[in-house]
């Protein structure tokens, strides 16, 4: 593989699907052929010190493709002697793949997710995409939801090539014991519901417990476990007050990447009903949390939201619910919770599917490829 510069935004210990995806890939690559620059978070100088490659951080957050930035990623690509460099997420900053071009990069791959999906329904970003796609020589997209809609702003030739989130299943396994976590939030001998994502509208924490009490009046014990923080954390909250929730919904705030596996075990069900908002422009892109989820060896209900159904073997690992209709949801979370064997044995074909079919290894050399032609 040619020695790379990875160009991120999204970079643990910033906490998000975007962030483990390019973490996870960056971390199976030959370390002394990796040079990462990301923008800084509290905590990254304690966390760049556990890794085995460079990490270069940008003293601002969000970095952006200007020239002070595209300078910073000029100098360090010929300081490290990079050849090719990888856009952790394609928009924006691979539209300074022009300026790694003229500093020596060789090979240049782009990787688009959701928010990718969000430029191509509007003219000016999509323009940008577009520019972005006849520049670098891969971008890639997770699914075939997510093809559709980049090929269609992407430039006539531009190469598309499927980069798919992967899981580690030695780190989530059925064989990860979740009892601790349950005796931090008094769950033991429960019934638990286990959502895990970044607080924010799109994910549907709210519709959960939004819901809770329909599920409370067929399984009376039955706790909602949500993990995470993010800027709608107060707003739910306030829901959990405002409806008297309190006894069977937790709300756990930031948890430490190394403790989610925990997480999960402690649940009996996975929940994420995911919903497209903003006419299309905030969608799912795929949902590493649903992976996770399976290779645990817990069943999932996903929300129909741009390529989380991808994430889903309908019926056979889970369910893909409507994130709009509260009772189908409700209905679904109530049929798993009162049917423990189906449960579980949704929850074993997960498991066997997420070691067969979403394997980081495979992402990784994906990838290397890429970067060595």
């Amino acid at each position: 593989m040619r020695r790379t510069l990875v160009v991120t935004n999204d970079f643990p210990p910033r906490s998000g699907g975007i962030q483990q995806f390019v973490h996870q890939i960056v971390g199976r690559l030959p370390a002394e052929e990796v040079v990462v620059l990301s923008s800084r978070h509290e905590g990254d100088a304690a966390f760049d010190a556990t890794l085995p490659y460079r990490v270069v951080r940008h003293p601002h957050y969000p970095m952006m493709p200007t020239p002070a930035v595209a300078g910073l990623a000029a100098e360090l690509l010929r300081e490290e002697k990079c050849e090719a460099v990888w856009f952790g997420a394609a928009a924006p900053l691979a539209l300074m793949t022009p300026a790694l071009r003229r500093a020596g990069a060789v090979r240049a791959v782009a990787s688009t997710h959701g928010h990718e999906m969000a430029w191509a329904k509007l003219p000016g970003a999509a323009s940008s995409l577009r520019r972005i796609s006849a520049r670098v020589d891969v971008l890639t997209y997770l699914t075939e939801y997510s093809h559709a809609a980049i090929g269609k702003v992407s430039a006539p030739g531009a190469r598309l090539e499927q980069l798919s989130p992967g899981v580690d299943p030695m780190v989530f396994s059925p064989d990860v014991s979740g009892l601790a976590v349950r005796e931090r939030y008094g769950l033991l001998g429960r019934p638990v519901v286990v959502c895990v994502s970044r607080l924010v509208k799109r994910k549907g924490q709210d519709t959960l417990i939004a819901i809770w009490p329909q599920v409370l009046e067929q399984v009376p014990d039955a706790a909602l476990l949500i993990v995470s923080g993010g800027p709608y954390a107060d707003r739910l909250a306030s829901m959990v007050r405002s409806l008297g929730l309190g006894s069977s919904v937790r709300l756990t705030g930031e948890v430490d990447w190394s403790e989610l596996p925990q997480h999960y075990a402690a649940g009996d069900l996975f929940a994420m009903p995911c919903r497209t908002r903003r006419a299309g422009l905030d969608v799912e892109g795929l949902g590493i949390v649903f992976l996770e989820a399976s290779a645990s060896g817990l069943p999932v209900i996903a929300g129909r939201s741009g390529g989380a159904p991808d994430a889903v073997l309908e019926g056979r690992t889970g369910y893909v619910v409507d994130p709009r209709d509260g009772r189908e949801i409700a209905a679904r979370i109530v049929e798993l919770l009162l049917d423990p064997v189906s449960a579980r044995t949704m929850g074993v074909l997960g498991r066997a599917w997420a070691e067969r079919e979403w394997g980081w290894e495979a992402m990784a050399d994906r990838l290397s490829r890429w970067l060595s032609e």
